[in-house]
């Protein structure tokens, strides 16, 4: 038995591949986690890449951070980092030297052919540097307090910091305030078209995407591992573009806007716990219907009661809703407009109180309702032609101050709430070609950012472009994709991580930038975290299925239904009764061909057969056969020949023949 068991033991373990069983090797370092996400441009300070041939290449995105001039200098002079192992080549500032060792650290510098870039060592003895080499270049260096190395005063600056390096690193210390997590960045990949609405969570450990696809993905920073795999898929609504994503307040639910007329309500699971009702498309008076009647196009959840939800569509209203109450809406907003119509709303937004809604219409207007008791339509602020197009995105500020506003106009404006009349500033030169192209504030609000889309003649690609709010002036720009354009941005408050959406045509992702020093959790967690391998445990024996019925023998007899359809349709074999053949026909027999024989249509074509009924008089057809019925009478003048008075025809008058 042991023997027998043995066996069996062997053959199942032959089937395992060498790798199961044995233990994994130890995990990565979060160093080298980190620098295999690092991004490539991030260290280019005057928009400089070095590709694989040598040459020096200017890059399409310039970063916001800038690296020294000693990094410059290597990729001029690729062949003295390499050589600086065996040749005593120095840069910068040298060290400070005692006096027992100057004179042999000089001895072996002039033995060695290589040259010393910077200024030279303090000398022993002024005197003899100047008998040999002549002056000394350069103050000399601080006196070493003791021999063990301490230095007196603040430490010498790094190399490549003087000149014009100096401006770059002001630059870079302004920039460094603002906290930008920029040093590294991951992708959350699976859409196959452009990611158009994105939401994170307010704790920061779920995101969801949407997408052109009709699909949304939910990411999981707690369960995903270094894949970056979503843990579902969902789709809302079949053949409908998701248009927006929404947490509510608890981020216990999130709403989802699609290109349908209604919206549907989620659990945290991607469960679906009900959908809003649609509106009756043939009432005029939009406040009478029940629901929306055409495609939305935006929703947020109000960000203090988790009860109401807002949304716009292109029917050109704005709702309220209740999310108990899928049956009807709380209230109808109808935006002020110049003319009567209807005029779709292309963007909403809440401001962070809950208690002002702003919407965005199609002619160009940005208006914004105040909710107070009694209430209405009438906005309280409208700004008439606030963009020359449709208006993709509008943002509050948290003290309720400032209003951003993104539009199809290639402009982002800033707006001061308290005088609406003029924009504080306008940025220009902003591509947009998607309709949920968004703004956003960074977690301080020191700065908001918006993302720029890929023109058909351009070349710089999908950008985020960082601005100053006090300065109202551009910071940065930060490249993201060469091909494709960046639609929602989203800067998360407790992870300090930046996240950007992508896509066109043919993929989609939802690129995530973070910084190991500067991000907290979020991408950090899911980064160092390495797919687990597989075990004997998750060993699976494929089955062997034994299907007795797929047998000949066992074979059910074919279905003679589709045989039944298609004898129904051969009107011979299901003795089909002819059916009535309509339009002008010829000789009794109605048909649109004027005789339902091919050699009665080919008789009247070539004109062998003529209709002369149309021409005739019919008082004179029927005298044409008086004669003959006079003569040989067979059906009514037999039988009425002894009672029937003889008929008497009148004569035509010249006058008739005359007319």
């Amino acid at each position: 038995m042991a023997d027998d068991e043995a066996e069996m033991y062997d053959g199942a373990r032959a089937q395992f591949p060498l790798s199961f069983g044995k233990q994994a090797k130890s995990q990565k370092s979060l160093e080298l986690v980190h620098n295999a996400t690092r991004r490539n441009n991030t260290s280019s300070a005057a928009s400089v890449t070095q590709p694989a041939d040598g040459k020096l290449e200017p890059s399409p995105f310039p970063s916001v951070s800038s690296s020294s001039k000693s990094w410059l200098n290597s990729l001029k002079n690729p062949k003295s980092s390499h050589e600086s192992n065996s040749k005593s080549k120095i840069i910068g500032p040298s060290r400070p030297t005692t006096g027992l060792s100057s004179r042999n650290d000089k001895e072996e510098e002039e033995e060695e052919d290589g040259s010393m870039i910077g200024p030279p060592r303090p000398a022993v003895d002024a005197k003899t540097e100047e008998g040999e080499d002549g002056e000394m270049i350069g103050p000399p260096r601080p006196p070493l307090e003791e021999e063990d190395g301490e230095m007196i005063g603040p430490p010498p600056p790094p190399s490549g910091s003087m000149g014009s390096d100096s401006e770059d690193d002001m630059e870079e210390e302004e920039q460094n305030q603002y906290r930008i997590p920029l040093s590294n960045e991951i992708v959350l990949k699976g859409h196959t078209k452009v990611v158009s609405a994105l939401t994170v969570d307010h704790s920061g450990s779920r995101v969801l995407s949407g997408s052109y696809d009709y699909t949304v993905r939910m990411y999981d920073f707690q369960g995903m591992n270094a894949r970056l795999q979503s843990f579902r898929q969902l789709e809302p609504s079949e053949g409908h573009q998701v248009r927006s994503l929404s947490w509510s307040p608890t981020a216990d639910r999130f709403l989802c806007v699609t290109g349908s007329a209604q919206a549907k309500i989620y659990d945290r699971d991607g469960l679906t716990l009900g959908e809003f009702v649609r509106g009756d498309m043939y009432i005029r008076d939009l406040k009478n219907t029940k629901g929306h009647i055409s495609g939305l196009t935006c929703g947020e959840w109000n960000p203090k009661t988790k009860e109401t939800i807002l949304t716009s569509s292109e029917d050109g209203s704005l709702r309220l809703w209740d999310v108990n109450d899928f049956k009807s809406q709380k209230q109808v907003i109808k935006p002020k407009l110049a003319r009567p119509g209807r005029v779709p709303v292309t963007t909403c937004a809440w401001d962070r109180e809950g208690k002002s809604i702003a919407g965005g219409v199609g002619d160009g207007s940005i208006q914004i309702w105040n909710l107070k008791p009694g209430w209405g339509s009438r906005p309280d602020i409208y700004v008439a032609n606030a963009h020359s197009d449709d208006i993709t995105g509008v943002k509050f500020s948290s003290d309720g101050r400032i209003l951003l506003s993104r539009s199809f106009d290639c402009s982002l404006k800033v707006w001061d709430l308290r005088q609406m009349k003029e924009p504080l500033k306008v940025f220009d030169d902003l591509p947009n070609n998607y309709a949920q192209t968004n703004v956003a504030f960074s977690p301080d609000e020191q700065l908001f950012i918006t993302g720029t889309s890929v023109e058909k003649d351009g070349t710089t690609g999908g950008m985020l472009c960082f601005f100053d709010r006090g300065k109202l002036e551009l910071v940065s720009r930060v490249g993201i994709s060469p091909t494709y354009s960046v639609v929602q941005c989203a800067w998360h408050p407790r992870l300090n991580q930046i996240f950007a959406t992508v896509g066109d045509k043919h993929e989609g992702g939802t690129h995530i930038l973070y910084d190991p020093t500067l991000s907290e959790r979020g991408a950090l967690v899911c980064v160092a975290r390495a797919p687990r391998k597989k075990s004997v445990d998750d060993f699976q024996a494929e089955p062997v299925i034994h299907n007795p019925h797929a047998l000949p023998l066992f074979r059910d007899q074919p279905s003679r239904k589709r045989q039944r359809e298609k004898e129904l349709k051969d009107p011979l074999k299901s003795h089909k009764p002819e059916l009535p053949i309509t339009g002008p026909g010829f000789g009794g027999r109605v048909g649109s061909t004027k005789g339902s024989l091919l050699t009665q249509y080919l008789l009247k074509q070539g004109g062998l057969i003529k209709e002369t009924w149309m021409e005739e008089d019919p008082r004179e057809a029927i005298l044409k056969h008086a004669d003959a019925a006079a003569k040989d009478p067979k059906f009514i003048a037999p039988a009425y020949a002894d009672t029937q008075p003889e008929p008497l025809f009148a004569e035509p008058d010249a006058e008739e023949e005359d007319k």
